[in-house]
């Protein structure tokens, strides 16, 4: 049977322990945690200035619900396009090591072996073959020092990113040997890439994110939904796929995904995952 997680970070307006403790209530045993600089009491820069402190109080968070955790998911700027991996600044890219490795020290904690970040994004006046080259001199950084660590690192391929279509995405992994994905097919279906495509994905995903989306929609309801779920789960099944399924609702302007009742539709879409994870499907 697949194992499931559930963003905290669907739940923007409470505090880290309300969104735990809603969790809890929700029947998950696993949470994804976003360290966000958008998201309040989980942001790098918080976590940059007093890392103890921070680790501390997460863990305190977690225990009074005791979740455990299956992702941390990193981005350092406030969006995809500040502080990105390939940012052709080294001092930004030192400081983005820095925040890599205290990510790191975080799944420590929380012993948690699973770390997300993004691959990149193309800057204006650099040549692409730069920006290219950056992007993956930094992930194969970045899946040396978590593997160093016990840690699988992902990356996740996004709308706007250098990994925004399958050719892109399956050219960075070719290049960082061992690097793997955390696989949102809304990303690729957005752009009317179809689920069948970007089943060819499959066997680099280490972590899975799944809501509802659609062609020139990143988030719907279940109700709306086009992605596949169907096929990807017995997908998953049939190649005894090990990582989690996180339920990723989003509650942001960005693509509109503030328009869906994240409780109502993470409960659920939970409910017709569990139903194809089933091997009379």
């Amino acid at each position: 049977m697949i194992s499931y997680s559930c963003a905290e970070y669907s739940f923007p307006l409470l505090s880290p322990a309300q969104r735990f403790a809603l969790l809890k209530l929700l029947g998950f045993e696993y949470v994804d945690i976003g360290l966000f600089e958008r998201s309040a009491g989980l942001q790098p820069s918080q976590l940059h200035a007093e890392p103890g402190a921070f680790i501390k109080q997460l863990q305190s968070d977690l225990g009074s619900t005791g979740l455990k955790v299956a992702d941390i998911f990193l981005q350092i700027g406030s969006d995809p396009a500040v502080s990105a991996a390939n940012d052709p600044n080294l001092p930004v890219r030192s400081r983005n090591h820095e925040m890599f490795l205290l990510a790191l020290d975080v799944c420590a904690a929380l012993d948690c072996k699973h770390l997300t970040g993004l691959p990149g994004v193309w800057h204006d006046r650099v040549a692409e073959a730069d920006d290219l080259a950056l992007a993956v001199d930094e992930a194969g950084w970045r899946q040396h020092a978590a593997s160093g660590a016990g840690i699988t690192y992902g990356i996740e391929p996004h709308i706007g990113s250098i990994c925004a279509d399958i050719a892109q995405t399956r050219s960075l992994l070719e290049s960082v040997p061992g690097l793997t994905l955390t696989l949102d097919y809304g990303h690729f279906v957005w752009a009317d890439i179809p689920s069948d495509d970007v089943h060819s994905l499959l066997p680099f995903a280490s972590h899975m994110h799944a809501r509802g989306g659609a062609p020139a929609r990143l988030q719907t309801p279940v109700g709306e939904n086009e992605i596949d779920f169907e096929s990807i789960m017995r997908r998953l099944r049939e190649s005894e796929y090990k990582g989690f399924v996180a339920i990723e609702y989003v509650y942001t302007d960005w693509g509109q995904c503030n328009r869906t009742d994240n409780v109502s539709e993470t409960v659920l879409l939970r409910r017709l995952l569990e139903g194809y994870d089933s091997p009379r499907n």
